[in-house]
């Protein structure tokens, strides 16, 4: 989720490049930069940290041209440096490229041009697209770009300049939103509305593959085939603030909307283009290291802690290695049985949670090896473990994580099926399976959004009840606690989660008419017993809502109203499972006319005990 502005017209492009990239900073960041093209070739400043440094330095010494491009950065590939942000250039420094993405084959490709002369400055997966460019480079910055895409796998906004050819910026995207602003005499490339709002309401939304050629005067968009075609301008009606997120009315909707995208772009170059297996280069640890693990503890807090119930059941599964899951803040305290053969996975978005930073030095301080899963690039858990892996979630603006948590599911899937691979528990066609579901699941996600209507429909029901229960078995219970806490959060609605085996034995007698349940059943073991503790809970009068696979009829007879998903497999459901749990939350949130991004006493990162 980095940002892109580009310009070209007559005006002094530096100022406009930092205003843009201003209105782009709700979207998060480490690092800036801009490359602008002057008489004397194209000069690039960036810095790491936050903007204002940039601007700090550009105020004594701001080149001078009216064609640029600049770029705020949310590291994937490389720490946050001085180095690593963009734009980046080639070996003569002749073309300069901000890119949103990931380039999944970059290793493979900076070999071959490294074996082809060219030389690297950074860490990063982008710098491989500069010197691509260089290599095709033939006197035609459009062809030679129209190479490069050929070349590249993996997700991708892109802003090229070129120093020999001063009237032209070329902008090409695949699965990474990206903008152009029309102007009178001028025009602009972003990858969010806000950055050109106050220059112009014209815009051309582009659609994956196509590229776009922008001098001051004109513009020039073309298919994936290389064919110009006429775009339809977007006017944009909406204020800045509401141009910030995207036209929803609040950043929560925005990224529980945004999920597809996070979910590709965490599983990206991550599965074998077979299906056949995980890819996570990251975990370099030798089948001896792997079959070491005698146990395995998952801690975080909140959501994430969430996210780590449910790996338990995922790595249990797969793997067959003994997991539990402690919160992290009664893991540092409780005195736990780990040591050398003990890996211990903290999961955290912001990688600053104090508790969970704190868990990680008491567990490596007792000996034991850590595995990070965090949102943020040089974040101190990233920092401080022996191994990490990166949810690509992006930036979460709400205080209620929705696409964090999906993509931290995500990476318990991957770490299963990378030590299951190691471990050998799974056979190649199981393997398959539950790669092949991973893949399908950012279409699916996108498929339960476009039912939202429906859903938003039924919440007005029950947007009253003032104590709510989410009832599951086995993934599905461990998704019910996400749900819950989803919906007290935003709400304020007393919610509680629990195992439905558990009713009789106390939660039954708080089940009375008016009480609203939500009773998840995708999981086919235990659906008859599921159908069966909804039995009992109708019978007290509650209202129901059931989760299920679509062509799961036997549900709507024992339910009120039943919301259906895609089939996928029984682990991977946890993910389609809980979008219909978010987007409850927000619509009875915002029901009941609760600050659905800010709830009242939350912060998004807890970074004191």
């Amino acid at each position: 989720m980095c940002g892109i502005v580009g310009y070209i017209g007559s005006k002094p492009v530096v100022p406009i490049l930092l205003d843009g990239l201003a209105k782009l900073e709700y979207r998060g960041y480490d690092s800036a930069g801009i490359a602008v093209l002057t008489e004397q070739g194209i000069a690039v400043e960036k810095s790491v940290g936050k903007l204002a440094i940039l601007a700090e330095k550009l105020a004594h010494n701001a080149p001078q041209g009216t064609l640029g491009i600049g770029h705020t950065r949310w590291a994937t590939h490389g720490r946050p440096s001085d180095i690593n942000s963009h734009p980046h250039t080639d070996c003569a420094e002749k073309f300069a490229v901000v890119h949103n993405g990931i380039i999944e084959n970059f290793q493979k490709l900076k070999e071959w041009l490294a074996a082809n002369g060219h030389t690297f400055r950074s860490e990063t997966d982008t710098e491989v697209l500069p010197h691509l460019v260089e290599h095709f480079y033939q006197g035609d910055l459009l062809a030679a770009v129209r190479e490069v895409v050929k070349h590249i796998e993996g997700s991708y906004a892109l802003g090229i300049i070129c120093q020999d050819e001063p009237d032209k910026i070329v902008a090409v995207r695949k699965d990474s939103p990206l903008v152009v602003g029309l102007g009178q005499g001028e025009n602009f490339i972003a990858s969010d509305i806000p950055a050109i709002l106050s220059h112009t309401r014209d815009t051309y939304i582009l659609n994956d593959g196509e590229m776009v050629l922008l001098t001051a005067n004109e513009v020039k968009v073309f298919d994936q085939q290389g064919q110009e075609i006429n775009k339809e301008v977007f006017r944009v009606h909406w204020d800045v603030e509401a141009a910030e997120k995207g036209g929803y009315p609040h950043f929560m909707l925005k990224e529980i909307h945004e999920q597809p995208k996070a979910l590709r772009d965490t599983l990206s170059g991550r599965l074998a283009t077979d299906n056949s297996r995980v890819l996570l280069e990251e975990l370099q640890m030798t089948p001896e290291e792997v079959k070491q693990i005698k146990k395995i503890f998952i801690t975080a807090c909140g959501t994430a802690y969430h996210a780590g119930i449910v790996g338990k059941y995922v790595i249990e599964d797969l793997a067959r290695i003994p997991v539990e899951v402690d919160i992290a803040s009664e893991f540092r305290y409780r005195n736990p049985i780990i040591d050398q053969d003990t890996l211990v996975v903290v999961i955290s978005q912001s990688g600053e949670t104090a508790d969970t930073l704190a868990a990680l030095r008491e567990a490596k301080n007792r000996g034991a090896r850590v595995l990070a899963v965090t949102n943020v690039v040089g974040s101190s858990v990233a920092r401080e473990a022996n191994w990490v892996i990166y949810t690509w979630a992006g930036p979460e603006i709400a205080v209620a994580s929705t696409k964090a948590y999906t993509t931290q599911l995500v990476v318990m899937y991957l770490l299963g099926l990378y030590l299951a691979q190691q471990r050998g528990t799974l056979t190649q066609e199981q393997i398959r399976e539950v790669v092949t579901a991973l893949r399908e699941l950012p279409a699916q996600v996108e498929a339960i959004l476009g039912r939202e209507e429906e859903i938003k429909g039924f919440v007005q029901k029950y947007a009253h009840c003032e104590d709510v229960f989410f009832l599951g078995r086995s993934i599905d219970y461990a998704v019910a606690m996400e749900g819950s806490l989803k919906l007290k959060e935003i709400s304020y609605i007393h919610a509680e989660a629990y195992a439905a085996g558990e009713l009789k034995h106390g939660t039954l007698a708080l089940i009375v008419e008016g009480i609203l349940v939500l009773a998840l059943a995708t999981q086919m073991d235990v659906f008859d017993k599921m159908v069966s503790n909804i039995k009992e809970v109708k019978a007290r009068d509650a209202s129901v809502v059931g989760i299920t696979f679509e062509g799961e009829e036997e549900l709507a007879k024992s339910v009120d109203e039943v919301i259906y998903i895609p089939r996928t497999h029984k682990l991977t459901s946890a993910v389609l499972t809980v979008v219909p749990l978010q987007l409850i939350a927000y619509y009875v949130a915002v029901a009941r006319g609760c600050d659905v991004d800010k709830p009242r006493n939350l912060a998004k990162s807890v970074t004191v005990e």
